[in-house]
């Protein structure tokens, strides 16, 4: 199967496997995003991406972030379907008793499976 991606953003990374036999692959931000308690945000990508009919992509939390600050995914899993062709992006929210959370651009802030 092939997935292609295209970079609308010049800080725009394709999406990577950590390691070896990793199940989903990494989704980078490409601006700050603070999200405050109680809070969410729109984590762009900047990468659209083609997968072939009848197949869709996952996008999930990270375990750490959701450990460490409580910062999960919207909607988890978000579903991409075929037809989409907007771009991909992490909706994130913080629970209301999680630390206020920040990233910088180039962060991993989700996975995309």
């Amino acid at each position: 199967m092939t997935v292609r991606f295209k970079r609308i953003h010049p800080a725009a990374e394709l999406p990577a496997y950590a390691h070896e036999g990793d199940a989903g692959m990494d989704l980078r931000s490409v601006e700050d995003c603070t999200v405050p308690r109680g809070g969410r945000c729109l984590v762009h990508t900047g990468l659209q991406m083609e997968l072939p009919l009848g197949y869709e992509a996952q996008v999930r939390p990270r375990s750490g972030l959701a450990l460490k600050h409580g910062v999960t995914v919207l909607n988890t899993p978000g579903t991409i379907d075929a037809g989409y062709r907007g771009e991909v992006g992490v909706r994130r929210p913080n629970r209301p008793n999680g630390s206020c959370a920040g990233s910088s651009g180039g962060g991993r802030r989700g996975r995309l499976a």
